[in-house]
């Protein structure tokens, strides 16, 4: 008689388990990527509503609030709670989980909202009368 052996070798279970970790590292690159594009559009988003926050800002005071110079600004922690002390009574619209910073340059007529990535070299830009535009967000 011959004993019927069950159940699995050492070698199915090593491929096994080769096989869902070569799964599970795909899985987490294309997950990274899906998490870095909605960051972006999250705040390509918030350049919006700093534009529309804009509109308002100069029908009550006449001109646009700039935080930066008349030509660029950099975008930093401080610059973003400007924005939201200014635009929009103190109120947390710029999260800090989205990695990107905002600020304003232009003039009292005229302006341009920067969101600068903390990570990259990604920028998202939205002037007085345009809809954004993104630079190094490959």
């Amino acid at each position: 008689m011959t004993a019927k052996s069950s159940g699995f070798s050492l070698v199915e279970l090593l491929v096994v388990v080769a096989i869902i970790g070569i799964l599970s590292t795909v899985g987490l690159v294309s997950y990274s990527g899906y998490v870095k594009g909605a960051k972006r559009n999250s705040a390509e988003n918030i350049t919006q509503q700093i534009a529309l926050a804009q509109s308002e800002h100069y029908a009550n005071t006449g001109s646009y609030h700039i935080n930066g110079g008349a030509d660029s600004c950099t975008a930093t922690a401080a610059t973003s709670e400007d924005l939201e002390n200014n635009l929009f009574d103190f109120e947390d619209v710029i999260p800090d989980d989205i990695g990107f910073e905002m600020c304003t340059f232009g003039s009292s007529a005229s302006y341009t909202v920067s969101a600068q990535e903390d990570a990259s070299e990604c920028a998202i830009t939205v002037t007085k009368n345009g809809s954004p535009q993104r630079t190094d967000c490959d």
